[in-house]
């Protein structure tokens, strides 16, 4: 099963953690988010592979965007 992670607030794009063929366990961060001067990590919810990572360092996402997919 395909798990998409999605952004839930607009932000800035801080860190990129998780790249494209990582194995990830729940709770582990994918990216880092800015907004407001805080820096929020976007966590994996499910565990297995990253197939795909859809943001980059700089980008500015907006409520609902497709951060990574986790299958």
């Amino acid at each position: 099963m395909t798990e998409e992670i999605r952004a839930e607030m607009v932000a800035s794009v801080f860190q990129v953690v998780a790249a494209e063929g990582d194995s990830v366990v729940e709770g582990d961060t994918l990216v880092v988010l800015e907004s407001m001067k805080m820096e929020i990590p976007v966590l994996a919810e499910t565990a297995g592979t990253v197939t795909s990572v859809d943001v980059a360092v700089g980008d500015v996402i907006q409520a609902g965007d497709l951060i990574a997919t986790i299958s």
